[in-house]
């Protein structure tokens, strides 16, 4: 074979591999986006179908208990990090997430389909609580698995780009979740969605969820089968014995992270509806261009990482967090120009997006491959769900006992812990320094 002919065959080679590795992306993306779109339709749609479930008291009070009820969903998530992790590292990566997407599809299912309080009463939330919680327990499971298959997907030099696509289909599935709310707003009364219009999106994810399941049957087992036969596969015992610290340092990465994150995407809505007083409208279709920019600013910052290392991301982001945060919020609260809401939260975002983007990788690389989903989920689902899921509940909750204000510096404080845990990162960004 001729030289001229050799580097034909290797360019053939290196464009296949390249398309395996998009349609990889894309395949666990698609899913990821499906899980998430179901788990934020709940939070957007709340507004419209928190009266069903919870008919007494005030607006605050009903959004308080659907809040409670979200947040009851992310205290399975350490149950389904802990499953799911176990799954991914003893049986395979692809396993673990057709599983999970299944499961959300289901819980969302029930949603759609379930009565409301003055049909069947005391139920009619007890279910809804078991539904959110099911669902928790499979996202608590998609973050890890879908976060190591990414990053052994990815080529080395690239992992932060090819890894920001998780966050990518994770605000895209927030995105979808928002557009539906801003479409279903535009052709039904407002009476209408309170009704019955609410259960729309349940199905549409339902649906989707068939989509990624076909999509994720056709890619490829990332794991290799001397890691998931070792004997620390999947094994809590053995994660905790070897990588203690890792798995600390991941909860203290993700205690600002996430919260940082809902506080800002999920709750936002909430904030500038019920706190800067801006219609329900308005407030949807401002979240809707904030996400937008947030999700197509994750690739940039994941390849910026690749230049900067993983651990100057996460200083930049644990500093902007701590110092930012509390002004930014105070500005909000009588906030009258939409394009200064707009100014402000993509402020926010930009500054988070320095943890989203690397969210993923940066956690993989502190773990070795038996053990990597069950470190990245079952500690990334510890801390999101005692920070990330109850972030809406204590900011309305302090917001009732007139001290909203607290909540602000509490999201500050975190800022500041991701900020320091991110200093004994190794200066290269991967793993930790000695």
């Amino acid at each position: 074979m001729t030289d001229s002919q050799q580097q034909k065959v290797a360019i053939s080679e290196t464009a296949a591999d390249s398309k395996k590795r998009i349609w990889a992306i894309v395949g666990a993306s698609s899913g990821n986006l499906v899980e998430w779109f179901d788990f934020y339709v709940y939070s957007f749609f709340s507004l419209y179908f928190a009266h069903v479930f919870f008919p007494s008291g005030d607006t605050t009070t009903q959004l308080l208990q659907t809040a409670g009820v979200f947040a009851a969903g992310f205290l399975m998530r350490p149950i389904g990090g802990w499953l799911f992790g176990y799954i991914a590292d003893r049986h395979g990566r692809k396993a673990s997430m057709l599983i999970s997407v299944c499961m959300m599809c289901l819980g969302s299912l029930v949603i759609a389909c379930l009565p409301g309080y003055g049909e069947i009463g005391l139920a009619a939330p007890v279910i809804l609580l078991l539904a959110r919680m099911f669902q928790g327990l499979s996202v608590g499971g998609e973050y890890g698995t879908s976060a190591t298959y990414m990053s052994e997907v990815a080529l080395e030099g690239r992992k932060g780009f090819y890894a920001s696509f998780q966050y990518v289909t994770l605000i895209g599935g927030q995105l979808l979740a928002v557009l539906t709310v801003v479409v279903l707003q535009q052709i039904l009364s407002d009476e209408e969605l309170r009704s019955w219009g609410w259960r729309i999106p349940f199905f549409l994810g339902a649906a989707l969820a068939v989509v990624a399941l076909w999509l994720r049957r056709s890619l490829n087992e990332t794991s290799e089968k001397k890691h998931r036969e070792h004997r620390d596969a999947g094994s809590i015992t053995g994660l905790l014995r070897n990588h203690t610290r890792a798995f600390l340092m991941v909860l203290g990465f993700t205690a600002g992270g996430s919260l940082s994150f809902y506080t800002f995407t999920t709750y936002m809505q909430k904030y500038l509806v019920n706190t800067a007083g801006m219609d329900a409208r308005s407030a949807s279709g401002l979240m809707t261009g904030c996400l937008l920019v947030f999700m197509l600013i994750q690739p940039i910052v994941g390849a910026l990482s690749d230049k900067i290392g993983r651990r100057a991301s996460m200083m930049i982001f644990g500093a902007g967090a701590a110092i930012c945060t509390v002004p930014i919020l105070l500005l909000l609260q009588n906030v009258q120009s939409s394009w200064l809401a707009f100014a402000l939260i993509m402020l926010a975002l930009i500054i988070t997006s320095f943890y989203t983007a690397i969210s993923g990788i940066l956690k993989a690389e502190m773990f070795p491959p038996e053990v990597r989903a069950l470190g990245v989920g079952l500690s990334y689902a510890v801390a999101n769900a005692i920070f990330g899921g109850s972030a809406e509940y204590v900011a309305l909750l302090l917001k009732r006992e007139g001290i909203e204000t607290s909540f602000f510096w509490y999201v500050s404080a975190m800022g500041a812990l991701a900020f320091l845990v991110s200093l004994m990162l190794h200066r290269k960004g991967k793993g930790i320094a000695l």
